[in-house]
């Protein structure tokens, strides 16, 4: 059975330009962190999103 507190709610963000993106992923199967290939609206390409560390509530 699955357990309500793997799966966490977090914000990526791009560190060259600021842009955020809401997401969620399952903390027991990525462990060391998130980093996606999104779409960034400042620069209108593709850009590596990492882990936002602040806490969200």
């Amino acid at each position: 059975m699955a357990k309500k507190w793997a799966r966490q709610r977090v914000r990526i963000w791009n560190p060259n330009t600021g842009t955020t993106y809401m997401t969620s992923y399952n903390k027991m199967n990525t462990p060391d962190g998130l980093e996606l290939m999104k779409y960034d609206k400042k620069i209108k390409k593709r850009a590596m999103f990492k882990l936002w560390k602040k806490k969200l509530h």
